[in-house]
């Protein structure tokens, strides 16, 4: 394939489809198949592709060694009428989360906001991928987590890492497409550093610090002794922010949780906090709206520092890109398709053709 040849284009139903079969051959039972076919192909229509199906074949691997739970519930750990705790016990984490999702509405309609945190689930994949499933119903959702058992991002001034990227997302409801946000508090993640790392290549800017604190573009110091971390988002300049949101995620996952950093290390997963507001509880639906739409109408209105580059909502190019996609194919990553394709062969299942006349 050229430069100037675009990558082949595959139907997402096509591809819902293929994770469901490879996850039921994995024996996933069909819910749980679902549930994270669904949340990873909604993240590459969204173009959020390191957090796609790119982790499909990651997935597969932790159900073969047994390192992702296939069976059974969360564990119950507190219930009062608006929190929750669960023990994930490794379960599937997209599961899980729509699984929390849906009581923590449940919740937020009875009490005006459901909060569910789950300790010891697996990887929950893109978080921009479960918020429109809120927004869609009028509720505002904070979604976040971490990994206790890995350190890739050092606080601010260090150099020994401490946290995971951490990621912040909200789904924000308006008159119009809602606000998606899907932030890390670091000025990268794990995913796009191993990537460029694996191709060979630089990161846009200066992300990273060296084993002796000197920042580079190279993802390689990530991987070679002494190895260096990702920076705090904000950089050498201003991380103490990044820093700062770090240090709050912890605390709404693992502290809430009672499961982080001060336990023993259990593999590859993720602490969660999410939380359903439902406007109606307060100054009501319609006035939320107002406000939100007044303000996202300021900001789109806002004259373009960059001519002929408009001002964006969170989220909008992500829902522009999703909706495109489902009519003309998904456009995977390169490297996808052939992680996948001994999966499909050792499990006997058919992986999709690309549509007619897409790159290939």
């Amino acid at each position: 394939m050229s430069d100037t040849t675009p990558p082949p284009s595959y139907s997402a139903s096509e591809l819902t489809a293929m994770a469901i079969d490879l996850l039921a051959a994995s024996g996933l039972s069909g819910d749980k198949a679902s549930a994270v076919a669904q949340i990873l192909v909604e993240a590459d229509l969204m173009g959020h592709d390191t957090h796609g199906l790119n982790l499909l074949a990651l997935y597969l691997g932790e159900l073969e060694s047994g390192a992702m739970t296939r069976d059974g519930d969360p564990e119950v750990l507190a219930d009062v009428p608006a929190a929750v705790t669960w023990d994930g016990r490794r379960l599937p984490g997209p599961w899980l989360v729509l699984k929390a999702m849906a009581l923590a509405q449940e919740r937020a309609r009875r009490c005006g906001t459901g909060t569910v945190v789950i300790r010891r689930s697996h990887h929950i994949a893109c978080l921009a991928a479960y918020l429109k499933r809120a927004t869609d119903q009028g509720l505002l959702m904070l979604l976040t987590c971490s990994d206790a058992n890995s350190a890739s991002v050092a606080p601010f001034g260090g150099l020994d890492p401490v946290f995971t990227p951490n990621p912040i997302s909200a789904g924000i409801p308006t008159p119009g497409a809602p606000v998606l946000m899907d932030i890390s508090t670091s000025t990268t993640t794990n995913g796009l550093t191993a990537r460029v790392n694996k191709e060979g290549g630089r990161l846009p800017a200066p992300w990273v610090i060296d084993g002796h604190g000197n920042p580079t573009d190279d993802p390689s110091v990530l991987f070679t002794p002494p190895k260096g971390t990702i920076l705090p988002l904000g950089g050498l300049d201003s991380g103490h922010k990044g820093y700062g949101l770090s240090l709050l995620v912890e605390a709404l996952t693992q502290g809430l949780a009672g499961h982080g950093r001060a336990d023993p290390r259990l593999g590859w997963g993720a602490t969660v906090f999410l939380q359903i507001i439902d406007p109606r509880a307060f100054a009501g639906l319609d006035a939320f709206t107002r406000q939100t739409g007044a303000v996202t109408e300021q900001c789109l209105a806002s004259r373009p520092a960059r001519e002929g580059r408009p001002v964006r909502l969170p989220g909008e190019r992500g829902l522009q890109l999703a909706a495109k996609q489902r009519e003309e194919g998904v456009a995977l990553y390169p490297s996808i398709v052939p992680a996948l394709e001994p999966w499909c062969r050792k499990l006997g299942v058919t992986l999709p053709q690309p549509l007619a006349g897409s790159g290939s």
